[in-house]
């Protein structure tokens, strides 16, 4: 998987590297089970700061994308991601104010559902047991 920061981003570089890794996952580049760059080595690798990296694997590790084990590094573990009314929750509060401001913009409910379809149309989806609002 290949990471890129971009520093002139209003984004700060945690969650650019949060997105980043998650859509690795999500695509299926990053497999489960598989070892992510040693804090060290990915922010050396990226010319960023090590706690900025470190900031971005345990906010990963809060969401259940990895594991975090002493002397082996960052795993990737989605086994606790199936529990999805937390992910529900966080995500209303999240897009609330995204659709409140489409709203005011005057962006019409079809043009912003078709966005968010744009969106999804760059994974593959299968349906499974767990794809379901609780």
């Amino acid at each position: 998987m290949f990471i890129t920061i971009n520093i002139q981003s209003n984004i700060p570089i945690y969650e650019q590297l949060v997105h980043q890794i998650i859509e690795g996952i999500a695509k299926e580049e990053l497999k489960e089970g598989e070892t992510l760059p040693s804090v060290r080595l990915l922010a050396s690798d990226l010319g960023v700061n090590m706690l900025t990296v470190n900031k971005a694997y345990q906010l990963l590790k809060q969401k259940g994308f990895i594991q975090i084990h002493r002397q082996k590094g960052a795993t990737v573990n989605t086994t606790q991601l199936h529990d999805n009314s937390a992910f529900f929750e966080r995500s209303e509060l999240t897009l609330q104010p995204f659709i409140a401001e489409a709203k005011c913009r005057g962006i019409s409910k079809k043009a912003l559902l078709q966005f968010v379809q744009s969106l999804a149309n760059h994974f593959e989806w299968e349906e499974t047991k767990h794809g379901h609002m609780d």
